[in-house]
């Protein structure tokens, strides 16, 4: 074997502090500590220069030995890297981020004539026209995942070249040259192609089909050149031979063609082959009844029974009937050559793409069905369609409810002020209550319709399961009625979670209505809490748990069950499986938008006739942590207590800007009101002018809250703030409001609400 020490340092480990610098270092050290000797300073001063020197001789040394200790080092990765690479079978090239060759094996030497010190894309010219391009697209490549690979179309063969980041800025390139065919070793004929049709690679069961080696597809395929699968006349020494022809893998310019003859005269000798072809392929009667399928197609749609099975009753999905579509390939009339069905298996959900074609064989009309598996992309299909919906609906739950949150705003505001005049033996009393309570419920409606968009507010707090659980127990049991019966189970040591207790309730209460409605004869109701411990990432339904400690809430029914086929669906918008007027759809997307705005993870698993189990995964709270001192207290009782100051209110919303005015005026406030951010910094531009307060709305027309706040604090740095908006917190964007002395206010808020919060600020 060649010797593999020979290796080229990287040149950025010649750029070692021992240059000027470690000059200079050891220059005046040798000056300070021969001071005595060369006599040109005072003698008191001998001493403390010579230790001077000294130090510097020894950070001298210690710079120079770090830096040859580091270039070691270095030189030891690429020489083990090098004794690595040297028993690669391909030509290996260790080389810098700035293409210097630091190791070659001896079959890069060979056959690339790559040796340490040259540079890589010389190495290359002789093999790809420009070598730079390729070495800059696959070196970006792997900086990103690692790791890269592309097959390097040239004039005489195509070139897989593999590429990996090593680290300290190094790369391992290796070029397959002269790597047999991945299809040489198998039985069936392949083809692969290049650009303009020329052929790179002819396995040896397609020489022997052909008889001879061409060159360029058009030799093989006379009449049409394959696209996308089908069955076309192969031209062999013999005469034209009918076969099957699909693409089995692509590569950039680069497809591998499989060609499998299916004359009656070679599935004698090929019968063994057609059932470990590489892909499904199903041979049909003009009526459709499947006479013969590979092994592959009958993993795909599952068992049948030869001439009794017809494909109309395992593959829906076209808008005309699949028979139609048949006959017409049968007739030669046009048609499409390929669909994308779906079988109709019990299962799982499967789609295939078929493509058609018609042959003769014995006079009889015959079609040969190629399939392929689409259900990914199907599956990508409707999640992005999925995705679009979902962004736009919660979209127009998020702008619907601000609209609602601002008209409920000054609803429960102005009955809160008429409130003020009435007391209880008011016949008008008991009205205004009912217009504040029913505001109150609308609120609660905008919460659902928040939570299904994942924007509404939180008020998150430490919360223990089994106190939460306990305290809604009452209300689950008159919910699930005398059929059902409600068991809980906890766990002993259960950790506490940070969430917001009114939306759990929801999401509970929701999860065991659902249960309840699964069991129309009655039965039970599980409520399981657990602490588990997630080691590694948990990968589930598209989702990534990542490892820690969470808190498990099971809630488990033995009712009808969900399909399998929309246990998948469960979860989204106004879809439900409940008869007309019995279900809205929204309860368990609701859940789904609450769980993942509280960190946590919904997941359902489901057996028709034997029940259903919702698992939800909250993150276990590292330490309890004590609500935010700037949260606005959640009175109902209004507030007797005066206050003083003057408050600019900002707020576009006329109704709510003349509520607010009042109340505050009530309480003692000098108020001065705009109605947009503009106004507002028009106002201030009177610096006699002195305010103690600003209440303003988040989004409004033109500038927004927390930017007239910013440039309003330039001069008056310590005014306390008060944002309050029918949005959420959201509205900030991902990095909060970022002012100082500043609070939320959630709409809708009543009279004391924005009372006691302008107090709080104040005092």
């Amino acid at each position: 074997m060649t010797d593999t020490t020979e290796v080229f340092s990287d040149p950025s480990l010649q750029k070692a502090p021992s240059g000027l610098r470690l000059l200079f270092l050891i220059l005046i050290g040798t000056l300070l500590s021969l001071s005595p000797v060369l006599g040109f300073l005072p003698e008191v001063w001998h001493t403390g220069f010579v230790v001077a020197g000294v130090s510097f001789l020894a950070t001298a040394f210690l710079v120079l030995l770090r830096g040859k200790i580091a270039e070691y080092i270095s030189r030891q990765a690429i020489k083990s890297m090098a004794v690595f690479s040297e028993q690669d079978v391909c030509p290996s090239i260790i080389a810098n981020a700035q293409g210097d060759i630091l190791a070659a094996n001896s079959e890069a030497r060979a056959k690339v004539h790559a040796f340490p010190g040259g540079r890589l894309e010389h190495c290359l010219r002789s093999m790809f026209a420009n070598p730079p391009a390729v070495l800059l697209r696959l070196q970006s490549k792997a900086e990103i995942y690692g790791r890269a690979r592309e097959d390097i179309v040239t004039l005489a063969s195509t070139i897989p070249v593999s590429v990996f980041d090593v680290g300290k800025g190094w790369f391992c390139w290796r070029f397959h040259l002269d790597s047999p065919g991945q299809w040489d070793e198998i039985d069936v004929p392949v083809l692969s192609e290049g650009r303009n049709g020329n052929l790179l690679r002819v396995n040896g069961a397609a020489a022997r089909l052909i008889g001879r080696g061409p060159d360029r597809l058009h030799e093989v395929f006379a009449d049409e050149i394959p696209a996308q699968g089908g069955i076309f006349q192969v031209q062999t020494v013999s005469g034209p031979v009918s076969a099957a022809v699909c693409e089995i893998s692509r590569s950039g310019t680069v497809r591998d063609l499989m060609v499998f003859p299916i004359e009656e005269k070679k599935q004698a000798s090929s019968a063994a082959s057609f059932a470990d072809l590489p892909v499904p392929i199903i041979c049909l009667s003009a009526d459709g009844s499947i006479l013969e399928a590979n092994r592959l197609a009958m993993k795909l749609i599952g068992e049948f029974e030869p001439e009794k099975t017809n494909i109309a009753q395992i593959m829906q999905g076209l808008g005309r009937p699949i028979l139609d579509w048949l006959a017409s390939t049968a007739a030669r009339e046009p048609a499409m050559r390929s669909e994308f069905l779906r079988l109709a298996r019990q299962d799982k959900e499967i789609f295939v793409q078929v493509t058609l074609n018609r042959v003769v064989n014995n006079g009889q009309v015959r079609l040969i069905a190629v399939l392929n598996d689409a259900t990914e992309l199907k599956t990508l299909e409707a999640q992005f369609v999925q995705g679009q919906k979902m962004q736009a609906v919660g979209q127009l739950a998020g702008g619907v409810a601000h609209d609602f949150n601002n008209l409920l705003t000054a609803i429960s505001g102005h009955c809160d002020l008429l409130l003020l005049r009435h007391d209880q033996n008011d016949p008008d009393y008991g009205d205004l209550v009912q217009i504040n309570q029913n505001a109150n419920r609308a609120a609660a409606l905008v919460g659902q319709l928040l939570a299904f968009s994942r924007k509404q507010t939180l008020q998150p707090e430490v919360l223990d399961l089994r106190d939460t659980i306990s305290d809604l127990i009452h209300l689950l049991n008159r919910l699930v009625g005398e059929k059902v019966r409600l068991i809980l189970s906890h766990d002993p040591v259960l950790k506490p979670v940070r969430a917001d207790k009114r939306q759990l309730e929801q999401v509970l209460m929701n999860l065991v209505v659902n249960a309840r409605d699964a069991m129309p004869e009655g039965g039970e109701v599980r409520i399981e809490t657990e602490v588990i411990v997630l080691s590694e990432p948990f990968r589930r339904d598209r989702a990534v748990v990542k490892p820690g400690e969470y808190v498990t809430v099971k809630v488990s029914d033995s009712g009808i069950g969900i399909p399998a086929d929309k246990l998948q669906k469960v979860f989204e918008p106004f879809y439900t499986t409940k008869r007309t007027g019995e279900g809205t759809g929204l309860g368990l997307s609701t859940v789904y938008g609450i769980v993942k705005q509280t960190g946590g993870f919904i997941f359902v698993d489901s057996l028709q006739e034997h029940g259903t189990e919702f698992i939800v995964y909250l993150p276990v709270s590292s330490k309890p942590q004590p609500a935010s001192s700037e949260a606005v207290p959640n009175a109902t009782v209004l507030s007797t207590r005066q206050g003083e100051g003057v408050v600019l209110l900002v707020e576009d919303e006329a109704p709510v800007r003349a509520f607010a005015t009042r109340a505050l005026r009530l309480k003692g406030y000098t108020v001065l009101e705009a109605d947009s951010a503009e106004e507002a910094l028009r106002l201030l531009e009177d610096g006699s002018l002195n305010v103690d307060a600003f209440v303003t709305d988040v989004v409004m027309p033109g500038m927004d809250g927390p930017t007239w706040v910013r440039k309003a604090m330039k001069t008056r740095p310590d005014v306390r703030v008060i944002f309050m908006s029918g949005y959420t917190e959201g509205a900030f964007g991902d990095s909060g409001p970022e002012i100082a002395n500043s609070t939320f206010l959630p709409k809708p808020f009543s009279l004391n609400q924005l009372t006691e919060a302008v107090f709080q600020q104040l005092n």
